[in-house]
């Protein structure tokens, strides 16, 4: 990355699986191009991304896929992946749930019908974003540190933020208030001057 001259990240104009990628660049203070897709031409552009599918990095023009790949990547790069293998491995485990949780939500974002969608948005408010805010806050006091590990943020905390602030928000905002230790790592996130910056300035 340090070597790197034109960084571009390509998503489409939502939070989604990109946001974790442009919230790590931010935070690192590295300078990159923010390439929002038009969904509309989507049929045309995916042919032309790798495997078909984007969150995609792009490093001085050659393009790499995969989102939970990339952000590992980011992570390592610029020194938030832990400094031990069981750090990383807790950091893993953090992002992990965080997949899980998208699977669990997905039911709901893809459903059509309006009387299903409700009853499964019911679901994911009353079961399956505490049920995960309460795996986060547990991990969280077995560091005690305030962070998932160390006593700094690294991708897992980002990653919690994103949880919280992004797509994935309509699953914990009304439960987070039970779970202190979740809610105060995310306060500290969006308080850092570049995140905050950032996040008041996207759509």
């Amino acid at each position: 990355m340090a070597e790197a001259q034109s960084v571009k990240v390509l998503y489409f104009d939502v939070t989604g699986l990109g946001e974790i990628l442009r919230l790590l660049l931010k935070f690192a203070g590295k300078e990159f191009e923010d390439v929002r897709l038009d969904r509309d031409k989507w049929p045309e552009i995916k042919p032309t991304m790798p495997f078909g599918q984007v969150p995609v990095l792009e490093l001085d023009g050659k393009r790499y896929g995969q989102s939970v790949a990339l952000a590992s990547y980011l992570a390592r790069e610029f020194g938030f992946y832990g400094k031990t293998n069981l750090e990383a491995l807790t950091i893993d485990t953090v992002y992990q749930l965080q997949s899980d949780l998208l699977h669990g939500y997905a039911k709901y974002y893809r459903e059509t019908d309006p009387v299903k969608k409700e009853e499964y948005l019911k679901e994911v408010k009353s079961e399956i974003g505490p049920r995960y805010l309460g795996f986060f806050e547990n991990l969280l006091k077995e560091s005690g540190t305030g962070f998932f590990v160390g006593d700094s943020i690294t991708l897992a905390d980002i990653v919690l933020f994103d949880v919280a602030t992004g797509f994935l928000k309509p699953t914990v905002e009304d439960s987070i208030d039970n779970f202190p230790l979740v809610k105060k790592l995310v306060e500290t996130v969006g308080e850092d001057e570049r995140i905050k910056q950032y996040v008041s300035e996207r759509k």
